[in-house]
């Protein structure tokens, strides 16, 4: 078996190691969540440390030795988003959606819808208007955080009550009853607006760049990213700190 292969990637973060190395952590398109270390790139003469910065879509070879990380041996860009790294309101929205990916996605399988989801993410964010609030409330943000909770099997059933099926008057969010609750059986739950609820199918329903036509506002963009952090904690245990 080939020791050294080219896949696809994003590169979801990166990390300083020794003098002039980076640990890069990826989401590869033929076999999902690997580590990979690219040596010498912060050296100023480097070949490679402008086209790895985190959020950068490319094609890289990849040597695989005796250890956990593979080597990057050769980068080509396919997409580099410096729109989005540039600006603060599209790099918050970026940052969220990569960091779900790499906590709902963490395994080295292959998941090409996940793959596909992601940069169609970060072309989009490319392009993204500044809205009034914070960039974790944008529409875009939560749509791809929704997606990607479906794509891993976590997104709660939202069309009828979870307890006693009742498909009228939901009214909260209950992570340990699975899903929507109605009036009767939501002692405990995050409440949720019908308004929400309906803008939480709009953007299931609705592809990525459709996001920004769904009635999201204010109260909607809250109450679905509290789903979305509930989810988060109660399927995964853990919290986006790119959501504090």
């Amino acid at each position: 078996m080939a020791r050294t292969t080219k896949t696809q990637a994003v590169v979801l973060r990166s990390l300083r190691f020794g003098e002039a190395d980076r640990v890069l952590h990826l989401y590869a398109l033929d076999r999902g969540r690997i580590g990979a270390i690219a040596k010498g790139v912060r050296k100023t003469k480097s070949r490679f440390g402008a086209r790895l910065e985190p959020l950068s879509h490319v094609e890289l070879m990849l040597h695989r030795g005796s250890g956990e990380l593979h080597t990057v041996t050769g980068v080509e860009l396919v997409r580099s988003h410096h729109e989005t790294r540039e600006d603060p309101y599209r790099l918050g929205v970026a940052l969220v959606g990569a960091e779900a990916m790499l906590r709902l996605f963490a395994e080295p399988e292959a998941n090409a819808r996940a793959f596909e989801a992601l940069t169609r993410f970060l072309d989009l964010t490319d392009g993204l208007e500044a809205r009034p609030g914070r960039p974790a409330h944008d529409p875009l943000a939560i749509s791809f955080q929704l997606k990607l909770l479906w794509l891993s099997g976590y997104l709660p059933h939202l069309e009828s009550c979870a307890e006693c099926g009742e498909a009228e008057g939901l009214v909260g969010y209950s992570p340990q009853a699975g899903g929507a609750v109605c009036a009767s059986c939501a002692n405990g739950a995050r409440r949720l607006g019908a308004s929400t609820f309906a803008a939480i199918e709009g953007l299931l329903r609705r592809p990525l760049a459709e996001a920004g036509e769904v009635g999201v506002g204010e109260r909607e963009a809250r109450e679905t990213l509290g789903l979305v952090t509930a989810s988060y904690e109660f399927h995964g245990g853990f919290r986006l700190r790119t959501l504090s």
